[in-house]
């Protein structure tokens, strides 16, 4: 029989806040983290604006409890800070943590430090061990990192499956603790900002220069993002042993792929509205048993016109509040899953809906309104929360509150 999957502890640093407590009086205040590049040195600082971690790498250092001479890359920093965070939340210890699974998601990875030897790998002049240049480049080599440190052996795994990949490892990390490979796992994502990643996503001319206007007919693309977030997942049987409470169930979750296109959603909304549904058929509940989606929102014209589709086509002209929080943090690429699982985790415990910044006029062709002002005491039981990727995966998550 499979195992029920609950969340119950979490932790996040993003550009509105260095760990939940402040993510969450940020979103409650309406106030961003999109603003001039102040750390990532790139000729595009004045020109692109981002939602940036305002602290130096010697700055994360001291906050992950790290020394800089021991060479953790900014996203490892990053993921270091919200994993310590996630495992206090938690009430984990020691012999818990090494006894845990650990699935972390990337796509840069090491991308920013690689960056800084582009010159040096460049120049034909120049003598010495190739690879050794690109051992912090490996996605995977956070993960490892981290799960060395914690010694977590019972299973490590590294997901990268662009914007969706911090879901794809809680995902991951549900089916692992519901076919019993593992009694608790943490899992989440983290990305730092890098001059790959903003080249990329101005070469596609999808950033927005100004702030982003997620569902708004107006909307001119996205704003990139960094930070990390993880959750501790663990069995019902487990937390029933340790007598501890849960903050949600992990009810159902969903993966597609709709095959469209290498960096846009199918346009009729396809994939994102097959992962709702499926996730929806796994938890056994109804459309009309939502009470908030949290969208994938990034800004631009197909993807907020795809999810306002699959979102109409499911519930109807009257869906449930929706909002995307991405005004908020930027769009925080492979981390995005992790980091907006914890905000669904924050509206459950707090009963709370967030807001969709800066919008203003519906979609045309879609003519539904997300949240624009803050909600208390929303009354909150059952939330999904949506996720697509570049190669056309669309993932969603289903969380219910526990009673």
């Amino acid at each position: 029989m499979s195992r029920r999957v609950f969340i119950t502890g979490y932790g996040v640093i993003s550009a509105i806040g260095r760990n939940a407590a402040e993510n969450y009086q940020s979103l409650i205040q309406k106030k961003s983290g999109f603003g001039r590049l102040d750390v990532l040195t790139t000729v595009h600082r004045d020109t692109i604006f981002a939602c940036e971690v305002k602290q130096t790498d010697h700055n994360l250092c001291d906050m992950a409890g790290v020394s800089i001479s021991e060479g953790y890359t900014r996203t490892a920093l990053l993921a270091l800070i919200a994993l310590r965070e996630a495992i206090g939340s938690a009430s984990l210890t020691e012999n818990d943590v090494s006894d845990c699974g650990f699935i972390s998601a990337t796509t840069a990875g090491g991308i920013r430090e690689l960056e800084t030897h582009y010159d040096d790998l460049q120049n034909p002049q120049k003598t010495g061990d190739f690879l050794a240049y690109l051992d912090t480049a490996d996605p995977g080599e956070h993960t490892e990192r981290l799960a060395d440190l914690f010694q977590m052996r019972r299973y490590i795994g590294t997901v990268s499956t662009a914007c969706s990949s911090s879901t794809n490892a809680i995902m991951l990390g549900a089916r692992l603790i519901a076919n019993r490979v593992v009694d608790r796992i943490i899992c989440g994502g983290s990305e730092a900002l890098s001059k790959v990643t903003i080249n990329g996503f101005n070469t596609l001319m999808i950033l927005d220069k100004g702030h982003c206007r997620p569902f708004d007919e107006n909307r001119n693309g996205l704003n990139l993002g960094e930070g990390a977030a993880y959750l501790v997942l663990e069995s019902d049987e487990i937390l029933k042993q340790s007598r501890r409470s849960g903050i949600a169930e992990l009810r159902g979750y969903a993966n597609v792929n709709d095959a469209f296109h290498q960096t846009a959603s199918s346009p009729d909304g396809a994939g994102a509205y097959t992962a709702m549904e499926q996730a929806l058929a796994m938890s056994g509940l109804g459309v009309a048993d939502i009470d908030y989606i949290n969208a994938h929102g990034t800004g631009t014209g197909n993807n907020d016109l795809a999810e306002g589709l699959a979102i109409k086509t499911l519930f109807g002209h009257q869906p449930p509040p929706f909002s995307s929080t991405k005004p908020y943090t930027g769009h925080t690429t492979s981390a995005a899953g992790g980091v907006e699982a914890v905000f669904c985790m924050m509206a459950l415990q707090h009963d709370t809906l967030f807001p969709n910044l800066n919008f203003m006029e519906p979609m045309k062709e879609v003519g539904i309104k997300p949240v624009t002002e803050v909600r208390q005491q929303a009354g909150l039981k059952n939330i999904l929360s949506n996720s697509f990727g570049f190669g056309g995966g669309a993932t969603t998550l289903l969380f219910s509150k526990c009673l």
